[in-house]
């Protein structure tokens, strides 16, 4: 993460520390029906002894808790919920449609039985509403909708006022109950019935809970998708013998064959065969990998050609497949800092709108003198109020985008994400390995006078034999490529960011920047300084040799740009973004290669260890920076970053020091997280815009009777389903 997050004191909004050594738990809760229920629950878990932070997600209907185990239970973190009218237990590890498909069925029964029989108390309240038996025929119609098809409401609403607390079902219990209980009073007293409106507002309300239910389904079904790509079974190689077994009984070393056209059931080492791998799975490419012996495979890849052996290195847990489920999970399940004005308002919301319909009611019975007209209006203000909209807007939307990128092999880690995203304004890159392939080779050798090329080369690459950079290693395989000796050497050393240093035969010799020369004494001859010079110029990388301070030539290597790049640079300056390279290089060589690609700004001569002052430099400039490094030699400056961005191949994800892992080393995946993280915000803005708009103008229009307390119901379900549905829009975003 870019920088680390400071929960701040709920009660004076001071920064205080996480405690450390905390132990991260998902619980399962139900029971939650609104924004003001995730947010008590979630100021309920807070309180607890030994909790540092917790965080409820209405879209998911789970709380995530880091807590000290030592101070606090897992099921005391449960009772706590239970105790205030909720059911909380922990998340099962795998994640399956039943509960979902439960969950829909229970509202689908009620709607099939509110409905028609709604719609009959409506054909008898407007069509025969003075008729003796239609009074009645609608009053005991009205019965099992109120008292089985509500019951949810009712029985939750109930648990509440036991508390002394109130929430969405609440406000539906108050609206229903008045209206029938009115009814009833007027149906022996004489008078206008309000049944349909009980009936109506119930059936309204139980088909958006059953369409919301849906929605919600399919916004969860990112983590359901990836789960099923796994193998559920795999050929254990025992003895030379295969033996189908189920995935779960493979151990770490043990072998599994997989034929063509079967998934590789676990990560692991080819130690026999040769085929081709297709990994769209994981990295979103299309074009299937070459694999052979000693080449790495993952789990829940697909074998297309020839019969591999599999020695297995991770399982279960372990896997990138689990690795991936679990950021998409924990991404889904986080707030963007927008979220927080929300779950402030929905913390004192339902009160105020319990307050809103009492004077409405007082109003219109006072000013007006119609108490009836005020019952209905009241009823309407609590039925159009319900901040369903508002509890789902950013939470649905974090779900489907982060679903969504893990599908085009981009892993985002949660809502704050999101948000950062809109404000970059500059992405660096570092070269080597992310603009390049890092794979350097020698392209030139020039030597002086009296020395020749192969007796320069065998000087550098038997001092580079020790070194593990990038050049180094390109100077070593050329000279085992024209099968020079490499002598041994003594005193090695390395100088970070400029050279390596070592004695053959007693004879001190450098290799590397002029600076590491100039440092050793030596002098550079002006015809060599004059190549090296035309060498950069050409993008390339030269280095000097020299021994006991005398220069004896120089060399270039060079790396070849991915494909790509250019068009990723024009794509970024399209989004209005600033583009700069970071490097080890010289200057010459470093602007060579930015004026190939299009680069804004090359940073030149970058210790390894500078990376991340350079940009925090850029920072201090007022610059809101992303960094896309590979993830590892580039940690530092990942996490300095406002956004950081790490570029992985396959099972190489260096996860934890990124906001956002690529899972595929092509560069198109830098502008596609940055576009899917702006158009999730976008999204999420729309919903709680949405969300406050629908309810600042809905209420008043209620209280002052224009909105009938039927088309209420209908506007509050269809708020809900509209947030939800905008949210799912993200499944149609591409590169």
């Amino acid at each position: 993460m870019s920088q680390t997050e400071t929960p701040l004191s709920p009660s004076t909004g001071v920064e205080e520390p996480t405690p450390t050594n905390l132990t991260e738990l998902s619980l399962a809760v139900s029971g939650m029906t609104c924004a003001s229920c995730a947010a008590r629950i979630e100021k309920v878990l807070k309180r607890q002894d030994g909790v540092g932070q917790a965080a409820v997600n209405l879209a998911t209907n789970t709380a995530t808790v880091r807590f000290d185990p030592a101070r606090t239970a897992v099921d005391a973190l449960s009772e706590a919920v239970e105790r205030i009218g909720y059911h909380a237990e922990p998340v099962a590890q795998s994640a399956s449609k039943g509960g979902q498909d439960v969950e829909e069925r229970a509202w689908l029964r009620r709607v099939v039985v509110a409905w028609p029989l709604g719609l009959a108390v409506l054909v008898l309240m407007v069509l025969y509403m003075d008729e003796t038996w239609a009074r009645w025929t609608a009053a005991v119609l009205t019965v099992p909708i109120e008292f089985w098809a509500g019951w949810p409401f009712l029985r939750t609403a109930a648990l509440r006022a036991r508390r002394l607390e109130a929430n969405m079902d609440t406000l539906i219990a108050l609206g229903t109950l008045a209206a029938f209980g009115f009814s009833v009073w007027r149906l022996f007293a004489g008078g206008d019935l309000y049944f349909d409106t009980a009936a109506l507002i119930i059936a309204f309300v139980l088909l958006g809970r059953y369409l919301e239910a849906r929605a919600r389904g399919k916004a969860s079904s990112a983590i359901r998708a990836l789960l099923e790509l796994g193998a559920k079974e795999a050929s254990l190689v025992i003895d030379g013998a295969e033996q189908q077994v189920p995935i779960e009984a493979v151990r770490v070393g043990d072998l599994v064959r997989v034929r063509p056209g079967e998934k590789v059931p676990v990560d692991g080492e080819v130690v026999d065969g040769q085929s081709a791998v297709d990994e769209s799975v994981l990295t979103g490419e299309s074009v299937p990998v070459d694999k052979s012996r000693g080449d790495k495979v993952a789990g829940a890849t697909i074998n297309r050609q020839g019969v591999l052996t599999v020695r297995a290195t991770a399982v279960g847990s372990d896997t990138a497949l689990a690795q991936i489920v679990r950021v998409v999970r924990e991404a889904q399940g986080t707030k963007a800092p927008v979220q927080r004005l929300a779950d402030r308002i929905a913390g004192v919301f339902v009160p105020s709108v319990i307050a809103v319909a009492l004077l409405t009611l007082l109003g219109w019975w006072l000013l007006a003198s119609d108490p009836a007209g005020g019952l209905v209006a009241a009823v309407a203000v609590v039925i159009i109020a319900c901040p369903c909209a508002l509890g789902l807007a950013t939470p649905t939307a974090v779900m489907v985008g982060a679903g969504r990128g893990a599908r085009l092999g981009v892993l985002i880690k949660g809502g704050e994400v999101f948000e950062r995203s809109k404000h970059i304004d500059t992405v660096v890159f570092d070269k080597t390995g992310t603009l390049t392939h890092g794979e350097m080779s020698v392209s030139d050798i020039y030597p002086v006078d009296g020395v020749e090329p192969d007796v320069l080369l065998g000087l550098a690459a038997a001092v580079e034999s020790g070194s593990e950079h990038p050049v180094g290693k390109a100077v070593v395989d050329a000279a085992r490529q024209r099968r020079l000796a490499i002598a041994p050497v003594e005193n090695f050393e390395a100088v970070a960011g400029h050279g390596v240093r070592a004695e053959i035969q007693g004879r001190a010799v450098w290799v590397g920047s002029r600076k590491l020369l100039d440092d050793a004494g030596g002098r550079l001859p002006h015809d060599l300084e004059v190549i090296a010079a035309r060498l950069e110029d050409q993008g390339r990388t030269a280095f000097f040799v020299a021994r006991d301070g005398a220069a004896l030539g120089v060399l270039a290597a060079a790396d070849t740009l991915k494909d790509g790049a250019r068009e990723l640079m024009a794509d970024l300056h399209r989004m209005g973004v600033e583009v700069a390279m970071i490097t080890g290089d010289n200057v010459r060589t470093a602007h060579a290669v930015a004026a190939e690609l299009g680069i804004d700004r090359a940073l030149a001569e970058v210790l390894p260890a500078d990376k991340a002052a350079e940009v925090r430099r850029l920072q201090e400039q007022g610059q809101v920076v992303a960094m896309v490094g590979d993830g590892i030699n580039d940690a530092p400056a990942l996490v300095q970053a406002d956004l950081g961005v790490a570029i992985g191949t396959g099972t190489d994800v260096a996860i934890e020091s990124s906001d956002i892992t690529l899972l595929s080393a092509h560069l198109d995946g830098v502008s596609t997280a940055i576009r899917l993280a702006r158009q999730t915000f976008r999204t999420i803005l729309q919903n709680l815009g949405w969300a406050f708009i629908y309810n600042t103008a809905a209420i008043p229009l209620a209280a002052l009777g224009v909105l009938n307390p039927i088309i209420a119901s209908a506007a509050m379900a269809f708020s809900s389903v509209s947030v939800v549905t905008n949210s799912l829009r993200l499944y149609r975003f591409r590169r």
